[in-house]
């Protein structure tokens, strides 16, 4: 046997963090000493954070990030480290893991396939290194290998893929194994969305068993740049088989996994392998050697280590994972901004009262996970919480609502507003901005020399009521040092459904990333059953009762949401084909009218709501490039900056909808003559 103790720690960082970005790498470091791992692997780009977007080109920040290298370098004697970080070569920057072995620094292992999709931009700021490249760099005074190396410590190969490599057709993993490397090594910055996890766990595990050793994978966890959730999951893999896998989605800021694993064991097994092809010519070529003795140590009683929690294994999976993701995004948000509360113009309608419910859930899954006196020691700037004795008495201080009417809002409600705000235990106010409304309708009135009416002034009317909530609301979080919660969702972000400088203010958008059908069964279950752990919120039953409403029109016009758009459901199934599959408006018709899910409407009214899509989607555009910044959970996201970018001005698809109403007109002569013969 030939046994070592392989470690995974999941950060939490912040880019440009100095002082918090090292003090989670040396308590990672020191825990993995305690524990006794000799091996221990980082996320990508821990040392600066992995969101510093344009700054990575400052010069300040890689120099910077070089000192502190060589400073945790001296901190692990009798130890191997991988640490992520930038480095700046031949007048270009490479995205780098640093392998630093018994106190020095034994070479820089540079990142072949860049991320460059979805949120990702990491071309923008990083070359490719070039295949079978190797160099001795001189990075400020100092000589190190760097490029497409391994490793030989003490007999055992050491090798990397980092994080995007392991999602790439040709794997690094696949040369590295025909080099006889035992241990893969995969520092990640892999960002959370939901299912994702188990595409993860199934590259690590087919990496282990194709590549014929050990593969050992680590992540980023928590809101690290505002935008993007890393989950953690640490997973140690070998030959196929699952060794350990650390927690998910958790409020601390430094997690280690651990794993023995026998080395001997992997190489006679990779040797029996028939397909087994080593590259014998090569198997030493760039291969750096250092002179490393691992530790003896015993057979332990338990050789892996599983530290997966209940709510992981829940055939609710997405709503856990919803839950969970949004509520540690907006923690880390929270504290990260050093900011005193949240703020929610609470409607008594389904986004509001998900905004404030993620809130209140950000409190209990913190408490439960941390403790009281840590979650709160994580929050110590704000002084308002000294003395919280419980988690009421934080949300109280951490949640503030406001209701706001007008004479088109209803006693519905008001009643759901306050009894959600009630359920929770924010702070409340009922604020009645009626008589703000009057002001602005007659200061036009007065203006064009008419009387305003709703069958001439519809718009305007209703975007004037959203609009007049906006400044109170601001006024709330000004006044409570607050971070205003826009209330859109994606669903309503595609369509327009929004007033800009109304529903849409705010400084983060905790919704904008999910849609409407999913967030209103997901208050269902919360109302029902609820996360694992915690008790259901039975008193949401205000909400989910009602259908959605703007509530910007008269009652007596009976306005509903799913009547000024369309079935909610039917949306997110049109979003999904037209912006996540780049469907043609005729090719939407098809797909939809070919659903059993949508069978019951006729080929007109398909047509009609998604002509009503694609308009509304290109002529919209400006407002998604003025939304608050998006919590990313999905695997698409209408946030310009991080996932779609489209045109502000366009044809606004008038030729491809002719198209789709091409097709639907010989839709329904073919439906007619059927009819007939019938």
């Amino acid at each position: 046997m030939y046994l070592v103790k392989l470690g995974a720690a999941v950060l939490n960082q912040t880019p440009f963090d100095w002082d918090n970005n090292k003090r989670n790498i040396v308590e990672a470091i020191e825990q993995a000493r305690r524990e006794n791992v000799s091996v221990l692997c980082l996320p990508e780009l821990c040392l600066t954070g992995y969101s510093c977007e344009d700054d990575f080109f400052r010069a300040d920040l890689h120099q910077h990030a070089w000192r502190l290298l060589k400073e945790i370098a001296k901190l692990t004697k009798g130890m191997v480290v991988a640490v992520g970080l930038p480095v700046f070569y031949g007048n270009s920057l490479f995205n780098c893991a640093a392998l630093l072995v018994d106190g020095k620094i034994a070479g820089l292992v540079a990142k072949k396939n860049l991320a460059g999709d979805g949120i990702h931009y990491e071309p923008r700021w990083f070359e490719a290194w070039q295949d079978d490249v190797v160099v001795e760099a001189e990075i400020y005074g100092d000589r190190v290998p760097m490029g497409d190396i391994h490793f030989s410590l003490g007999g055992i190969k050491i090798g990397f893929e980092i994080c995007e490599e392991a999602w790439v057709g040709q794997r690094p993993g696949g040369k590295l194994s025909a080099r006889a490397v035992d241990i893969i090594l995969n520092p990640s910055a892999s960002h959370f969305s939901f299912a994702k996890f188990e595409t993860r766990k199934r590259l690590v595990l087919e990496g282990s068993r194709a590549f014929g050793g050990t593969y050992v994978f680590t992540n980023l966890i928590g809101n690290e740049a505002g935008r993007a959730i890393y989950d953690g999951g640490a997973i140690i893999a070998q030959s196929g088989n699952l060794l350990a896998l650390g927690p998910r989605l958790s409020f601390a800021d430094c997690l280690l996994t651990t794993a023995v694993v026998d080395v001997e064991l992997t190489r006679m097994r990779q040797s029996r392998t028939f397909s087994f092809c080593p590259d014998l010519a090569h198997v030493d070529r760039d291969c750096v050697r250092v002179d490393f003795s691992f530790p003896e140590i015993e057979i332990p009683a338990r050789m892996n280590g599983f530290i997966q929690a209940d709510w992981e294994k829940s055939p609710e999976i997405k709503e856990e994972e919803f839950t969970r993701a949004v509520a540690l995004g907006l923690f880390d948000y929270l504290r990260k901004s050093r900011s005193q509360s949240y703020v929610v113009s609470l409607s008594g309608g389904a986004d509001s009262t998900a905004a404030s419910c993620l809130v209140s859930l950000m409190v209990a899954l913190g408490v439960r996970e941390l403790g009281l006196k840590e979650f709160l020691n994580k929050l110590s700037y704000i002084n308002e919480l000294s003395g919280c004795k419980n988690e009421k008495e934080i949300v109280a201080k951490l949640l503030v609502c406001a209701y706001q009417s007008t004479k088109n809002s209803s006693e519905t409600t008001s009643n759901a507003a306050q009894t959600v705000a009630k359920a929770l235990g924010a702070t409340f106010f009922n604020l009645d901005v009626d008589p703000i409304l009057e002001m602005y309708n007659q200061l036009i009135e007065k203006a064009v020399g008419r009387k305003l009416t709703w069958e001439k002034d519809d718009i305007a009317m209703q975007n004037i009521q959203a609009r007049v909530r906006s400044p109170g609301v601001w006024y709330l979080a000004n006044l409570f040092g607050g971070i205003l919660l826009c209330t859109s969702n994606r669903s309503e972000g595609a369509v327009g459904y929004c007033t800009m400088d109304g529903d849409t203010s705010g400084g983060l958008s905790p919704l904008a990333g999910i849609d409407k059908h999913f967030l209103r069964h997901w208050l269902h279950w919360l109302q029902l059953k609820g996360p694992d752990g915690l008790q259901p919120i039975p008193q949401l039953e205000v909400v989910t009762k009602q259908a959605p409403t703007a509530e910007l029109r008269p009652q007596s016009m009976t306005q509903t949401d799913e009547k000024d758009l369309m079935p909610y459901d039917l949306l997110e199934a049109v979003e999904a084909a037209a912006i996540e599959d780049n469907r043609s408006p005729v090719e939407c018709y098809e797909i939809m009218r070919s659903s059993g899910q949508f069978g019951t409407y006729s080929c007109r009214q398909l047509g009609t709501w998604i002509e009503r899509f694609f308009r509304l989607w290109s002529i919209n555009q400006w407002k998604r490039e003025r939304l608050a910044p998006a919590l990313h959970v999905a695997s698409r996201n209408l946030d310009p900056r991080t996932w779609r970018r489209s045109p502000i001005l366009s044809g606004a698809f008038k030729q491809e909808i002719a198209e789709m109403w091409t097709k639907v007109s010989q839709d329904e002569k073919q439906e007619a003559g059927k009819t007939k013969s019938k």
